[in-house]
């Protein structure tokens, strides 16, 4: 359970209950004061590849469905409430955004507005296959996305041990999340994760429990490990030079998952960490202690 969330200097919740009588499908506008967050939760930032925390009005032991974009988000009980931390995605254009919740109050809609942030650019160089791909390392991409989306696609009962979690590897972010990558010049997708630069070999280790979805071998991320750690939270470890785990394997955190390598498409070594949210991948930095 979460510990109670509480505006400085009040013994009060940081956001008052919303409506409980609100019509069939009626919009409910998220104008209300921000939470202050607990330790367990992350940081709040409502921009694209932010996350956005909302106090639901649904009481009662049943878990609230939250739907977003028409995937389900992670919702957690705090106290006697129910408390839904949604992941925006870095493609979410600026301005009002939904969620409609199906809990004891019946189906709701909330809305809540979504910023601006400038995210930085970087320029990359690496070898010329890795950006002007032939047919064949085209074809493997696109059978790779399809197996990366199933593994992003796993939602369990059981929720997070904690929202709040410290780097897999120690060292300094050598990229951050949603930087606009230029590989050879040529503009691609923003990144997805954070990159933390460590020497080759170091211990990646699971900030948090949970269970492993996939491993592989992957075009772009090199050697990679996805662990779902429950309602929709997947944590991916990219450019991995060993992997110490197998799918279907559970692990406490501080397991050891796999070592820093430069497999896939990589300048050093590295460890290239993200964290998928509804299906959103979002800033990692929001998650640290």
């Amino acid at each position: 359970m979460i510990r109670g969330i509480t505006i400085a200097g009040e013994g009060r919740p940081a956001v008052r209950r919303l409506p409980a009588l609100i019509a069939l499908g009626c919009a409910l506008t998220a104008s209300i004061p921000a939470l202050a967050v607990g330790p367990d939760l992350p940081n709040e930032n409502a921009v694209p590849g932010g996350v956005k925390i909302l106090r639901l009005d649904s009481t009662g032991p049943s878990l609230p469905y939250v739907d977003a974009d028409g995937h389900r988000a992670l919702v957690l009980q705090a106290d006697s409430t129910w408390v839904a931390v949604i992941g925006i995605p870095l493609s979410a254009p600026l301005g009002m955004r939904q969620v409609v919740v199906h809990g004891t109050n019946g189906r709701q809609v909330i809305e809540f507005s979504v910023g601006n942030k400038q995210y930085a650019s970087q320029s990359l160089k690496v070898a010329p296959r890795q950006v002007d791909l032939s047919a064949a390392d085209l074809a493997r991409v696109n059978e790779e996305k399809i197996r990366i989306d199933h593994a992003l696609s796993q939602w369990t009962e059981p929720a997070p041990e904690s929202l709040r979690m410290p780097q897999p590897v120690p060292g300094p972010r050598s990229s951050s999340f949603g930087s606009r990558r230029i590989f050879n010049g040529q503009a691609r997708n923003p990144h997805s994760g954070m990159d933390i630069a460590a020497p080759g070999g170091t211990p990646v280790l699971t900030p948090i429990a949970g269970t492993v979805v996939d491993t592989g071998e992957y075009f772009f991320n090199g050697n990679t490990v996805f662990v779902d750690h429950g309602r929709g939270l997947i944590s991916m470890y990219c450019h991995l030079s060993a992997v110490d785990v197998k799918p279907g394997q559970r692990l406490a955190a501080g397991t050891r998952i796999g070592a820093v390598g430069m497999t896939g498409r990589a300048t050093g070594p590295h460890l290239h960490w993200g964290l998928s949210l509804n299906r959103a991948w979002v800033d990692p930095a929001l998650f640290l202690p």
